[in-house]
């Protein structure tokens, strides 16, 4: 089954949780958004409390606890036997968090918009401001339904695989870091922005294009691929992007805000 899924789809499916997980580095608040039109049906998932902990060594965006995560889901209405389908905006970069956490917890039917709300309003269907009330889910969450890397093996991974950098070139050479305290990249991981993933209109390019795509930086089969970014977020869509090209990807999910708070580790530039 596709981890994707179109507007047209989507408005055919008869029963489905839907998660709105409109989000933005810095603001303003996705709930805002939210209020203003969602897709019908649609709740709203906060990505910062309800697919992280609390941010500290660990990283910025860190996994949440078992506990909490089912304890989000569950009032989100997520159910074991019921679809999932998480978008936003366009891109499906939070969607993208979304997505990986569901599977990481073990829910087995998890599908992104591609294209987000912009693909749905263009293909002229409904948004609305109602919010009706959502009775509970039943959602267990297993954790180890992904691969992810701890500092160590990403670190492994970048000399006897390929681990991939998804944020901005500029912030993987170095040359500027808006967040987290140092810039640079890990020895020896691999740039690959996570916005050449999309199409300008924010939907995913094709399966061909992103094998070809991961296959010249070095990810091919048979090679343990991983990806990060500054915290997990855009590095969850590396890892979608990647699978949708049928290259599966473990995700380091502290990525360079957990790797930059050990002063001891490497940093690189250039």
């Amino acid at each position: 089954m596709s981890p994707l899924i179109t507007p047209e789809e989507l408005a055919a499916i008869g029963d489905a949780s839907i998660l709105d997980v409109r989000w933005r580095l810095g603001g303003p608040p996705g709930i805002e958004a939210y209020h203003e039109a969602h897709i019908p049906g649609a709740v709203f998932c906060d990505l910062d409390a309800d697919l992280a902990a609390p941010a500290g060594p660990a990283g910025r965006h860190p996994l949440p606890t078992p506990e909490a995560f089912q304890e989000a889901m569950r009032r989100l209405g997520v159910s074991e036997g019921r679809p999932v389908v998480v978008y936003d905006d366009a891109d499906s970069t939070a969607a993208a968090r979304a997505w990986w956490t569901l599977r990481y917890f073990g829910h087995g039917d998890v599908r992104v918009l591609d294209g987000g709300l912009r693909a749905w309003t263009r293909a002229g269907l409904p948004l609305t401001k109602d919010e009706a009330p959502v009775p509970p889910g039943d959602f267990t969450a297993r954790p180890g339904g992904m691969p992810v890397l701890d500092a160590d093996q990403a670190a492994a991974l970048a000399s006897d695989g390929v681990l991939l950098d998804a944020r901005a070139a500029e912030r993987y050479r170095g040359e500027v870091e808006p967040i987290d305290p140092v810039a640079g990249h890990v020895p020896g991981a691999i740039s690959a922005p996570t916005f050449e993933n999309v199409e300008p209109g924010g939907r995913f390019h094709n399966r061909e294009f992103l094998r070809e795509r991961f296959n010249s930086l070095g990810a091919v089969e048979g090679v343990p691929v991983g990806a990060y970014c500054g915290s997990g977020v855009t590095a969850a869509h590396e890892v979608l992007a990647l699978e949708i090209a049928g290259l599966p990807a473990a995700l380091y999910v502290g990525s360079w805000s957990n790797w930059v708070a050990d002063s001891s580790r490497p940093v690189a530039t250039g």
